[in-house]
């Protein structure tokens, strides 16, 4: 593991991948009841199992995407640019070919039959769009649970944040609502990186006014297991397990105990809860955290720092 100063920027950036990698693997065993939650008092664990045979200590495709996007900057990859965007959605395409134990409905609609090269990222968006004209549905949680390497990739620069985190969620997820969450939650990583102070309002005049009334109604992770495969609850429930926490662990346990989406909704607020308190804070686990492509714990804490703008 790198060694980074508690409390220093490099620290807060790697918080994010890790502490987002750990929620994942944390949720996965209890993804939609897959396994009864830990009673009170015990911890969630990472057991593995979930929705795809997944081994313990292994995240799922909420972090093997984060890791599409942070691979794709981390190789020089401008994601304000269209040849960056192809980059991203070869990333996507280069691990859906794999066959991943979990990938979530809507992706697998856009992904499936997809093919990558110049232009990959025009075709995917053709794709979504087509989606969402045939279904009306494409706001499902599966851009927001993925978008945190955003908010790194071009930290400190606001319109880049907005633009790129909408662009990227427009590759699967056509419904601007699922772009504009995945804006409003990249804004708050990278306002709690540069304070370490946990605000996801800082993004509200770059969204819809409607979203300041939905973050109020953030009260209990709880409330949102039964729709958190929507966008918006699943930005909710990480919310209000976020905006409670006293740390990594208990913002993490409170988001998995929240229900539905675990291990989505973990991630998700992981990224939020690593940017503020830092990868020193991410409490450490028997199983080995580890994942695709091939990347384990501290490799995350490399990617982190090294997509950082220079």
């Amino acid at each position: 593991m790198i060694t980074i100063e508690p409390g220093a920027i490099a620290d807060r950036a790697a918080g994010v991948l890790l502490a987002g990698a750990t929620g994942d693997a944390l949720g996965v065993p209890y993804e939609y009841g897959s396994r009864p939650l830990p009673p009170p008092g015990e911890p969630p664990r990472m057991l593995g199992g979930g929705l795809g045979n997944i081994a313990p200590g292994q995240w799922s495709d909420d972090t093997e995407m984060a890791c599409a996007i942070a691979l794709a900057a981390a190789d020089g990859a401008d994601l304000r640019t269209e040849d960056g965007l192809d980059a991203v959605a070869d990333g996507f395409l280069r691990w859906y070919a794999q066959d991943p134990p979990d990938v979530g409905t809507q992706t697998r609609a856009v992904l499936d039959g997809a093919r990558p090269g110049p232009g990959s990222a025009a075709r995917l968006r053709r794709r979504a769009a087509d989606l969402h004209a045939r279904t009306g549905r494409t706001a499902g949680n599966g851009s927001l649970m993925r978008t945190a390497p955003v908010a790194l990739a071009h930290l400190g620069d606001t319109p880049a944040i907005v633009a790129v985190a909408t662009a990227i969620s427009a590759l699967t997820h056509h419904d601007p609502v699922a772009g504009e969450a995945c804006a409003l939650w990249c804004l708050a990583i990278d306002h709690a990186v540069h304070t370490g102070e946990v605000d996801v309002r800082v993004g509200l005049p770059h969204v819809g006014d409607h979203w300041a009334d939905l973050l109020d109604r953030a009260d209990e992770p709880e409330r949102f297991a039964g729709a958190n495969g929507w966008v918006v609850a699943a930005l909710q429930g990480a919310w209000a397990a976020v905006r409670r926490a006293d740390g990594v662990a208990d913002g993490l346990e409170r988001a998995v105990r929240g229900g539905g989406d675990t291990d989505t909704v973990a991630a998700i607020a992981g990224g939020l809860l690593g940017a503020a308190f830092g990868a020193a804070a991410v409490p450490g686990h028997p199983e080995p955290l580890h994942g695709w492509p091939d990347l384990t714990g501290a490799d995350l804490v490399r990617l982190a720092v090294a997509i950082l703008p220079a």
